[in-house]
Parts: C-alpha cells; structure tokens; sequence
C-alpha cells in the first residue's frame, strides 16, 4: 500500500461525466482519494453519503473528494444520481489503480477468498505527494476524522 511520501503513481480514469482524470489534473490542490467496493453497497453507500454531507466544508479547505471502485461509469453514474452525489467517482474496472495504491488484496468473508478492493483513504497534497493513508476504513465517523486532518494539516 502507498505509504506518506509517496508520489501518487500515474493513472487516468473515466469519471462520472465521461471525462478522462488523471494523475495530473489532482496537482495544485488537495484530494481526498477514497477506494471502495461497490456502489449501492449499505457500507460503500454511507461512506458515499458522509462524504456527501462534508463536501461543502471539504471545499471551504480547498480539497477535492474523489472516490474510485471497480464498478463502470455507468453504474457510478446511477449511483451518484441515486444519492445526489457531488464528487466525482472514478472507474478502475481493470482494478490497476487499485492495485497501484495497494489497494487491490486478498479478502476473505464466510471462509471464502477472493480478491477486491479494501475500504482505503488517501489524503494527496498540492504537490501530488501522499499525507496520510487509512487502511481498511471503518465507515462510521471516517469522514470527520478525514476532513479534521486535512484541516489541520493542509488548509
């Protein structure tokens, strides 16, 4: 997994409304990258809805909320709808992304392995250069945990 210091690899990814993101497009402000499962998922979809809430004040401190999961840009597209999401969400269907950050591993549920994305969040500076990382997000209180150390550290 990317650790603090690292520079965010290189990616492009399709977004939300059909545009290219890339690595280059997140300089010159802070992100707030966040991988997770699946959309319309309970825990994926309250992670979605905090962030949602927060954007605003996300904003204020001049930081982008970006989430990314393997689903495709169409079904972003509805989830976004669903729950009038107001970041974009990023499309890593080949999972290469994810497997860039670290966060691409084996999981294991009801004795069953399988690989899939674990809940992670990534904090990227101005500078393209990751801050801080949570591994393995529990999604309650996640998010105001977040937006206190982007606060007190990047704004």
């Amino acid at each position: 997994m990317l650790e603090v210091g690292n520079n965010v690899p290189d990616f492009t990814l399709e977004s939300t409304d059909g545009k290219k993101i890339s690595t280059s497009d997140l300089k010159g402000k802070n992100v707030v990258l966040y991988f997770y499962p699946k959309d319309m998922t309970p825990g994926c979809t309250a992670e979605a809805c905090d962030f949602r809430d927060q954007n605003s004040r996300f904003k204020e401190i001049d930081t982008a909320v970006i989430g990314i999961s393997p689903d495709p840009v169409e079904k972003h597209r509805k989830f976004t709808e669903k729950h009038d999401l107001p970041f974009t969400l990023l499309a890593d269907t080949d999972h290469a992304v994810a497997k860039a950050f670290g966060t691409w591993q084996k999981k294991k549920t009801f004795g069953r392995e399988y690989m899939g994305i674990v809940r992670s969040t990534f904090v990227i500076n101005k500078e393209g250069k990751v801050v801080k990382v949570w591994p393995k997000v529990k999604v309650k209180s996640h998010v105001d945990e977040v937006y206190q150390f982007v606060k007190e550290n990047l704004a």
